[in-house]
């Protein structure tokens, strides 16, 4: 259903001052609710008040009511016409997400965001979390109370599941950002027209599936450290709330992992430029790329070792031997790919993991040809001269296969970016 406003009138509020109107705001803060008679009034005065007194640009705020059947509409309404910052949009369907998609994507202020009604977030962080949207240095913006600086005061329980939700988001879907539950969030207007098409959840995921594709598509997320209280008479049913974030991540992982979702055309669209290389002779992102390779080296020899150990019960040490260096060298392939150079998708994977195999060749044949070397150079070598002569082949062979990977096997694959044009530094205070 579309939105319906009851006023849409905005104003701009200097530090003590009265206010004139604007007709497009600096921000646009959606205050999502549901049967909240108790707490909204309250609220709303108290962020406006403090908008009044700190922000120095324009503002909005939208209550955002889906469909609540208590008095909270009417409360919406009358505070829609009294204060001119304020306005009220009523949705006939649940979901916090759908009520941001909603009035987001018809909002005509320069940053969006949102912080819930009970107002657990201290609001002296709203600042801190628009100002690097505002100037263009970030895209997103969040806050959390998982890292460092922030303060929490909420039960084990709470605590718990947060904890291990966001280790959840890091082990599937390779998450960076620390905290996608808190209900305190902000977004460009320019990257939420290309992101929120591209959300489907309407519910308390959405926040998360947005953050994830943002991140997907070079985006940059910025996070501000929270002083955070837990409100005791929360609503939300941890349960189901649990149970369709779990479904969310099993339904984005998936379309990640097939192509499903146009994320290098959002980053070509929105990703920002590679960082040109300012130290001469080391090529930009050569250290990251080496600490990764290095990480999925070790790897890759732990599960070579396990594997050779499993085969080995049912054959012989060279069967055993190459059917596990077989199998770890296409998943070495495969991590890098993804991990070490950045190249996502599957277009061009069977050539890369056919490469990755001419390069695995060629460093067992180096290893290889370095013993034999030995036998003759030195017949009857000890023990440890050949361990020696295989730890020195191996490391060759290691730089060999980097050097093969970045120059030939994966050279260019990374995706194009291109800048992303900055919000003006000052939009009219």
């Amino acid at each position: 259903m579309s939105p319906v406003p009851t006023n849409s009138a905005t104003a701009t509020l200097a530090p003590g001052a009265g206010g004139g109107r604007h007709e497009r705001p600096v921000l646009d803060i959606v205050v999502p609710v549901h049967n909240e008679e108790a707490d909204l009034e309250s609220s709303v005065r108290r962020l406006r008040a403090h908008l009044r007194e700190t922000f120095p640009y324009s503002f909005r705020i939208t209550v955002a009511d889906n469909a609540s059947v208590d008095a909270t509409p009417e409360i919406g309404r009358r505070l829609a016409a009294e204060l001119p910052e304020v306005r009220l949009v009523r949705l006939e369907q649940k979901g916090r997400g759908r009520a941001l998609h909603t009035v987001w994507s018809a909002s005509d202020a320069h940053v969006l965001a949102y912080c819930d009604v009970d107002l657990s977030t201290d609001l002296n962080a709203v600042l801190p979390l628009v100002a690097p949207l505002i100037s263009g240095h970030s895209d997103l913006a969040i806050g959390t109370r998982l890292g460092r600086g922030s303060r929490v005061v909420r039960g084990a329980k709470r605590e718990f599941i947060s904890r291990c939700y966001n280790l959840i988001l890091r082990s599937t879907l390779a998450a960076g950002f620390s905290d996608a539950q808190c209900g305190f969030k902000a977004i460009r207007a320019d990257v939420a027209r290309r992101l929120l098409p591209l959300v489907e959840d309407t519910g308390w995921f959405f926040d998360t599936e947005l953050l994830v594709l943002a991140e997907r598509a070079g985006l940059r997320i910025h996070e501000v450290p929270v002083d955070w209280v837990d409100d005791p008479n929360s609503t939300v049913d941890i349960v189901a709330t649990a149970t369709a974030d779990l479904k969310g991540v099993w339904r984005v992982g998936r379309a990640l992992a097939s192509g499903g979702l146009p994320i290098a055309e959002v980053r070509a669209q929105l990703g920002r430029a590679p960082l040109q290389a300012d130290v001469a002779g080391v090529p930009t992102g050569l250290p990251t790329q080496l600490v990764r390779f290095a990480a999925i080296g070790i790897a890759s020899t732990l599960a070579n070792l396990l594997l050779f150990l499993l085969f080995r019960t049912v054959m012989g040490p060279i069967a055993a031997n190459i059917v596990a260096l077989l199998l770890t060298t296409i998943a070495n392939t495969a991590a890098n790919r993804r991990l070490t150079f950045g190249v996502r998708g599957r277009d061009g994977a069977a050539k890369h993991q056919f490469q990755g195999l001419i390069v695995f060749g060629l460093g067992l044949g180096l290893t290889t040809g370095a013993l034999a070397l030995l036998g003759v150079l030195v017949p009857g070598a000890h023990p440890s001269l050949e361990v020696v002569t295989i730890v020195v082949a191996n490391l060759v062979a290691t730089v060999l296969r980097f050097l093969l990977f970045r120059a030939w096997v994966f050279r260019g694959r990374a995706a194009a970016v291109t800048p992303v044009p900055d919000v003006p530094t000052r939009l009219a205070a």
